[in-house]
């Protein structure tokens, strides 16, 4: 079923310690190329790895903060400081083998836990990394993904084991502090509470399949690798956006001294955090995160290296080269690296063009049917600032009693095209709609065309519970009427949180069938192929649950 807003994640598809790498709305989604050594790939389900020496004893342990170790221990390194920051990865549910060798596997492990402590996230183990290494020490089994046949179908308090090492360590991938012990306590259970809370699941405190499957579900959360301050991100940024950009904000406001989930959504928890963030920082408490806010967010959080990443320069200035190759390190690459993980390629922003940028470049360009050869010059630049077309006319207004008028404005939008991927600047994206789920992405479209609502969100289940609420002049209805959204959730069990849901407009109302405008949805006229805007005939008597809301 392609017209799917929130496809189940893959499980057997995620690396082991990767979180939301699954397809969107079973689309495929791209990412930057990691080398993996050809020792690993042989390794059987028993251990063993065919052809290969015994392995060395890794190095002695060498504390990280001793003169024995380099100022900033970084990839390509091998001695015992890199041990000892193996063993403190572990401890902290990494999952690494202790080889005393900084390769490919300790790396993403750094980025994880930086981003998880909001330290910048550029893999380099600096002063800042080492102290909050050291300041949130612990042991625990190493982490076994939840969906696999080692863990219970139910995790539940009081258990002991790598999987729920994994669950902590994706409950503080959504901004909650639990120490990741391996140990089910109390600590977790509260977590665990508040995150089924704030995701519209059954408040019970057990870790069950729509928990698991909404723990993994990160996709459309984005990564915290983007830079605010870069054109990947709106000059301002408020309430009502969702994103990479939104999921960056919330773990500098964490690494500030604020406590809320990294969820990517701005709601309202998020703007109490700025506004609180803005005060302590002198700055005009609005809520709004502009040029300023962004400025003070980036002060004293340094790079792993101490240093951070150079401040990001427009690729198309004179101050950039006419082409961007590997070797070089400039805000130019910090730029280059924050437009590419907007397209899905979740790479450390640090300023500097290495091998892993490289592979994102090129699989970039493939990607956009460019020349593949690693240079970003003139078509790839204007590839990555090009994915979002604005609209060609001014917003119409109107609010709700325009809503209908401009959706159906839209019938025949083709996906992929660069008017369906003018939909995502109203929820701060750029990403080709050929590459997600995105029918909740066109009802913020409409939303913000028509300034009918302020509420954004690319989660068919955000505008369901925003209208439970009552929130942003949104409410539930049972008398549906030409404009208003209509949501469904295809699973039934009427929660929108399984993974299979979509969301469109109503066009017209015959007793308990209705008429629709919907994006990411089948050409009824093609058999269902090509997805894009189209209008569609649904009904109340159907095995699916379907929920009107109105916006006044």
């Amino acid at each position: 079923m392609r017209h799917i807003c929130h496809a189940p994640v893959d499980s057997a598809a995620l690396p082991q310690h990767r979180a939301g790498a699954g397809p969107r709305g079973g689309k495929q989604r791209w990412r930057a190329r990691v080398v993996v050594p050809a020792t690993f790939l042989a390794v059987l389900s028993g251990g063993t790895v065919l052809g290969a020496t015994p392995a060395a004893a890794a190095p002695a342990p060498v504390k990280l903060t001793s003169s024995s170790c380099p100022t900033t221990i970084q990839q390509g390194q091998v001695s015992g400081c890199v041990t000892e920051l193996q063993n403190l990865l572990n401890a902290h549910g990494a999952g690494l083998v202790v080889d005393g060798e900084f390769g490919a596997n300790t790396l993403y492990a750094v980025r994880t836990y930086q981003s998880a402590t909001a330290i910048a996230v550029d893999g380099l183990v600096g002063p800042q990394t080492k102290s909050k290494l050291y300041a949130t020490g612990g042991s625990a089994p190493a982490p076994i993904n939840l969906n696999s046949a080692s863990c219970p179908a139910n995790v539940v308090q009081g258990q002991k084991s790598g999987c729920v090492t994994e669950l902590q360590r994706l409950l503080r991938h959504f901004g909650y502090s639990v120490e990741v012990d391996g140990e089910f306590g109390t600590e977790t259970y509260t977590a665990v509470r508040s995150f089924q809370s704030a995701r519209g699941l059954t408040v019970d405190g057990q870790v069950g399949t729509n928990t698991k499957t909404a723990l993994y579900n990160t996709d459309e959360s984005g990564s915290t690798g983007l830079d605010l301050r870069s054109a990947s991100c709106p000059s301002n940024i408020v309430e009502g956006q969702t994103g990479g950009c939104v999921s960056t904000l919330q773990a500098l406001l964490n690494g500030k001294g604020q406590h809320i989930a990294v969820d990517g959504e701005f709601g309202p928890a998020t703007l109490a955090a700025v506004k609180s963030f803005q005060t302590s920082a002198n700055l005009s408490a609005d809520g709004e995160v502009g040029p300023n806010t962004k400025a003070a967010l980036y002060s004293n959080i340094s790079g792993g290296g101490g240093n951070g990443a150079p401040a990001p320069i427009n690729l198309t200035s004179s101050s950039c080269p006419a082409n961007i190759v590997q070797g070089q390190k400039s805000g130019c690459v910090t730029e280059l690296q924050s437009l590419l993980n907007h397209h899905g390629a979740d790479l450390a922003v640090d300023g500097d063009f290495g091998p892993l940028t490289d592979a994102a470049v090129r699989d970039f360009q493939s990607e956009k049917g460019l020349s593949v050869d690693g240079q970003v010059g003139t078509n790839t630049k204007a590839a990555l600032y090009g994915a979002v077309t604005p609209p060609t006319t001014t917003p119409p207004g109107g609010g709700y009693s325009n809503i209908l008028a401009v959706a159906e404005a839209e019938l025949g939008t083709k996906e992929g095209s660069a008017r369906a991927n003018s939909y995502g600047s109203a929820v701060g994206m750029s990403s080709s709609t050929s590459g997600y789920a995105w029918c909740a992405t066109f009802v913020s479209w409409v939303a913000k065309q028509t300034g009918a609502s302020s509420y954004r969100s690319t989660y068919v289940v955000g505008w369901v519970r925003q209208a439970r609420a009552g929130n942003y002049h949104l409410s539930v209805t049972t008398s549906p009427q030409p404009g208003d959204i209509v949501a469904f959730d295809w699973d039934g069990g009427n929660d929108y949180t399984g993974g299979n849901e979509h969301i469109g407009f109503v066009r017209t109302v015959n007793g308990s069938s209705f008429t629709t405008v919907e994006g990411n949805t089948g050409n009824p006229d093609n058999g269902g192929a090509n997805d894009g805007v189209y209008s569609k005939t649904r009904s109340t008597n159907s095995s699916y649950d379907v929920l009107f809301i109105r916006v006044r």
